[in-house]
């Protein structure tokens, strides 16, 4: 076993490690969730996260050598999330790396978070150069062009909270415990999304950029104009959903018509990221998709959420596509756009 890859990913709450070949086989993947650390706080808390991947990286990374029944000897490469995300997480996972690429004489890849979640659907099934990207995660929200590895053209973003961050803050003012999204997603299967009228930012206006935080603050009203019943819960839980969906189907239809006039007729629609988990998002996306004569594609959900898989991969199109590798000087980014 040779020429194998590690990713690592710390960029929230997760501290993850992979091993992944050039040719896509995923020969470990290993996840540590700091949900129990930060479920007391309802949210993530910085300090606590960077402390935990601090104590635990060089654990999962062992665990996914071990996974794998490799040694560092079998790696050609080390990548690493050196951003955007909470600094000290990043920190520590570019600082484990840095140190391994270093120990070993291995090249290094600093990864851009966004793009591991962009390039998945290229690992998990193949999809071709290029195509139309929605990434919809916790903290992002963006509709992009992917003309190739390191390629991108931004259609649209929020302009305020991202889809995932909607989720999981009305998940909080309900009293869901996190995952929020994931909570909320279950929660929504009792509800009946007609009996709350949410508003539908942005929809049906030129362009393609999103916004949610208008619509979180509409819940947050709804709920405590309704004295916080929890009877209403499962249906402004489904009111939410149903706006969420039907605003992303709204900007993701005005961003095909420009991918086909700018890019090319036809390509594949390709939804990533922790939303991308949601199933009556992913169904209404398809069904879009479908009626404007794209392919779709969503990686599995193992891999729409927080993973070190996508970033070993990215550092594997990198090589591939005879890119260099990145200077061990490189410093961690809080923030770090994908395309301007």
């Amino acid at each position: 076993m040779k020429n194998l890859i590690l990713g690592i990913e710390t960029s929230c709450d997760e501290t993850a490690a992979a091993l992944v070949d050039a040719g896509g086989r995923i020969h470990a993947n290993q996840i540590f969730s700091q949900l129990s650390a930060h479920q007391p706080h309802g949210g993530v808390v910085p300090e606590i996260a960077a402390r935990a991947h601090s104590d635990r990286i060089g654990a999962v990374i062992k665990a996914a050598f071990d996974e794998a029944g490799a040694t560092p000897k079998n790696i050609s490469a080390i990548a690493a999330t050196g951003g955007p995300g909470l600094i000290g997480g990043v920190l520590v996972g570019t600082v484990a790396a840095k140190a391994m690429a270093t120990a070993l004489n291995l090249p290094y890849y600093a990864v851009n978070h966004l793009e591991g979640h962009a390039l998945t659907a290229r690992l998990t099934h193949g999809v071709k150069f290029p195509f139309l990207l929605l990434l919809v995660s916790g903290g992002h929200s963006q509709i992009l062009a992917v003309h190739g590895v390191g390629n991108y053209t931004l259609y649209g973003t929020t302009l305020d909270d991202a889809a995932g961050e909607a989720f999981d803050k009305s998940a909080k003012v309900l009293g869901l415990p996190m995952p929020g999204g994931a909570n909320l997603e279950h929660l929504a299967q009792g509800g009946d999304a007609q009996k709350f009228d949410l508003p539908r930012p942005m929809r049906k206006k030129p362009g393609c950029d999103l916004s949610f935080s208008g619509l979180k603050t509409a819940l947050v009203k709804a709920w405590e104009d309704g004295g916080k019943d929890a009877a209403n819960a499962p249906h402004l839980a489904a009111a939410l959903q149903e706006a969420i969906k039907d605003c992303l189907v709204d900007r993701c239809r005005n961003a095909m018509a420009r991918f086909r006039a700018e890019v090319a007729d036809t390509a594949d629609f390709v939804v990533a990221g922790g939303v991308a988990a949601n199933q009556v998002i992913r169904t209404s996306l398809k069904d879009l998709a479908d009626a404007e004569g794209f392919g779709f594609c969503a990686p599995p959900l193992e891999l729409c959420t927080d993973n070190a898989v996508m970033i070993a991969w990215v550092a594997a199109e990198y090589m591939g596509a005879g890119l260099p590798p990145t200077p061990l000087d490189f410093a961690p980014r809080p923030r770090w756009a994908l395309a301007s």
